[in-house]
């Protein structure tokens, strides 16, 4: 394949604009998307490419935006849906989780909502309390939706594409600290399935398991440990439903001990989940030390930007966790 340095919002926009030319049924919702690109710019360029009827601005309503979604879905077309910050989802909860996500249930499988419901989360960005949650373990609660977090251009791209051909309503986190990342990405269309892990990097002490942002963080401190002759596996599960356990076992079961990480609050964050499919499943007997978990602090992101950078995980606390748990099955 030819590939070409995309950022992870020109990857995104590349994916829309591969189907949007390969499929009439594809459009684009959101406030903002048409001439100003979207309120982090992905879809700029887009209306001039296939204008308005097709890449449609909406009013500042999430919830009539989601419904708009939904009843298009149903009716044959394949809607992706920009919602400004993940943090308005709350607004479209309604329409997300009573029919999105159950409309093929109490139809029997004769109705289906083909639907991309994508969406900027996360801090680092000066956004504060109502502009920067990762609440992705609220989607990846409710049965009958998909909730993918890729981590890079190159996933973001395949991934996107496979979630706009799937025949279910998927929620696509893109955390804003990664939209002016670059790598190279693949000019063609490529799908990456959706409930298949990433090994970003092999390792035989720890394994690293991070969602979005925080496997960037994972890799760096993996750097910084090479150097003290630890070697961690990172392992980036890309989405959380459906979620590769397989993956996550046989890493587990290979180095026997596991941080977990994510930017989301740590109290009933997705590590949880995790975490209790190690402990139910054979990697459980590998264990040589207790499962570490990291996470956002429970407290509303600060604007402040030093009080921001200490509410989530850094690198350092990665770094700490992994010689944590060393230390504690050195013990063990």
């Amino acid at each position: 394949m030819k590939t070409k340095d995309m950022s992870y919002s020109e990857a995104i926009r590349d994916a829309i604009s591969l189907k949007m030319h390969e499929d009439e049924d594809v459009f684009m919702l959101g406030e903002d998307i048409g001439v100003y690109g979207g309120a982090f710019g992905v879809s700029r360029g887009l209306i001039e490419e296939f204008g308005p009827k097709r890449i449609r601005n909406t009013p500042i309503s999430e919830s009539g935006i989601a419904g708009a979604a939904v009843g298009s879905a149903l009716t044959g077309m394949r809607p992706i849906l920009e919602l400004q910050f993940s943090d308005f989802i709350t607004i479209a909860t309604d329409q997300i989780i009573n029919q999105a996500a159950k409309i093929r249930y109490m139809y029997g499988g004769k109705g289906k909502v083909p639907m991309v419901l994508r969406t900027p989360s996360g801090s680092g960005t000066g956004a504060a309390a109502q502009h920067s949650q990762s609440l992705e373990v609220w989607m990846a609660h409710i049965p009958g939706l998909k909730v993918v977090q890729p981590s890079s251009s190159y996933d973001a791209k395949g991934l996107l594409i496979s979630a706009i051909e799937d025949d279910n309503p998927v929620i696509f986190y893109e955390h804003k600290l990664l939209y002016g990342m670059k790598e190279p990405v693949p000019e063609e269309l490529y799908r990456i399935p959706l409930g298949k892990a990433a090994i970003k990097r092999e390792g035989t002490d720890v394994t690293v398991i991070a969602t979005s942002i925080m496997v960037h963080k994972a890799l760096e401190a993996a750097k910084q440990l090479e150097r003290e002759g630890i070697e961690i596996e990172v392992i980036d599960p890309r989405t959380l439903v459906p979620l590769d356990e397989e993956t996550i076992i046989a890493s587990v079961s290979k180095t026997s001990r596991v941080v977990i990480v994510h930017e989301a609050v740590k109290r009933a964050g997705f590590g949880a989940e995790i975490a209790s499919v190690i402990v139910e499943s054979d990697a459980f007997d590998f264990l040589d030390a207790p499962i570490e978990r990291l996470g956002g602090k429970a407290v509303p992101i600060p604007y402040n930007p030093e009080l921001e950078k200490h509410a989530v995980p850094q690198v350092s606390d990665i770094i700490n966790a992994v010689k944590r748990t060393l230390q504690r099955g050195e013990e063990v």
